[in-house]
């Protein structure tokens, strides 16, 4: 967790996606998210957090759907979302903290 904590205390805004192995829609956004990737060209990172494996971080972040994106930056949630969204989407909202 402590690991966590640091990356998402960074000056570069960190996007958590918190989903799940058996989660159909979590599936859907691995895709996205890569084409995500790739349309920020580094300016921010990515992680994905599965909360049957880090049950601590999602309960946290009080995550009770999946997947839950929540975007970070110097440790504050700059936004939250639960379910899907498309990569211009996602970038256009991670670009406003770049």
């Amino acid at each position: 967790m402590s690991k966590f904590n640091e990356l998402i205390n960074s000056n570069e805004p960190v996007l958590i996606d918190f989903s799940a192995e058996w989660c159909g829609p979590c599936k859907m956004m691995a895709p996205i998210l890569k084409e995500l990737a790739s349309k920020l060209n580094g300016k921010a990172r990515i992680l994905k957090v599965d909360i049957d494996k880090n049950p601590a971080a999602a309960s946290q972040y009080g995550v009770r759907s999946v997947p839950t994106l929540i975007l970070f930056k110097k440790g504050e949630i700059k936004w939250r979302q639960s379910g899907t969204a498309n990569a211009s989407q996602l970038a256009d909202i991670v670009s406003q903290y770049t």
